[in-house]
């Protein structure tokens, strides 16, 4: 679920893009034009109200280089996920954000940059315990600290944990394994990684295919009756 935009620097009077390279008042703290991160922290004081005010929290913000212009993508959730629809609004609310900011204050990205909004994918780490409420029920491997756990359990090497995400609290998460159920803080706990579990995968095809079945069937008694 993307939506990518493109946004360039204001024109000038020949109808290109205006030039970037040369220092401009509103360009705050001074930065120097190569200091990425200097940049992102500028654009994380402009998007993140935006994302918020929408509704949703801003997981991730980036900016990279691609050939002559930059881009910023921004990563976007919240409880319930987010829809296409959605990811078009924030793309939309953070574009005018952006294109004001630089009309007030100078530069926030040198040159023309391409903005992509999107939702997190499963691939990305569980680090905050909203990213763990999100995915309760999902299968989730995550490694344990050394000296973590229960006494009797405990060692001094870090252990990879695999288990089913059974509550997530604002403190801890309760895990059932094979062992069973048990509770972790997550201070204990590295980054989650939500693992693809086929068998569901198939189990939601075959839920799936019901469906439209039954809308058939459901159309044919329709159309025998109208007759």
């Amino acid at each position: 679920m993307t939506q990518r935009g493109r946004a360039t620097r204001p024109t000038g009077p020949s109808g290109r893009p205006r030039r970037a390279d040369g220092p401009r008042a509103g360009d705050r703290g001074g930065a120097p034009r190569g200091d990425l991160s200097a940049r992102r922290a500028r654009l994380r004081e402009v998007i993140e109200p935006v994302v918020t005010a929408a509704g949703y929290d801003l997981e991730d913000l980036s900016v990279s280089r691609a050939g002559r212009r930059h881009v910023v993508r921004v990563i976007v959730d919240a409880d319930g996920g987010i829809n296409l629809d959605g990811v078009a609004d924030v793309s939309r609310a953070v574009s005018a954000a952006l294109d004001a900011a630089e009309e007030a204050g100078g530069d926030i990205v040198a040159g023309e940059y391409q903005l992509e909004v999107s939702s997190p994918g499963v691939d990305r780490p569980l680090t905050l315990p909203r990213h763990w409420r999100r995915n309760v029920g999902r299968l989730v491997k995550v490694t344990v600290r050394g000296g973590a756990g229960v006494p009797e359990q405990r060692t001094t090497a870090d252990r990879q944990l695999t288990g089913r995400v059974v509550e997530a609290g604002d403190e801890r998460v309760v895990l059932e394994t094979d062992a069973g159920r048990a509770e972790h803080p997550y201070a204990e706990l590295g980054p989650g990684r939500v693992q693809v579990e086929f068998s569901r995968l198939d189990e939601l095809a075959d839920d799936e295919a019901g469906e439209d079945i039954d809308d058939i069937d459901d159309e044919d008694d329709v159309e025998d009756e109208e007759r």
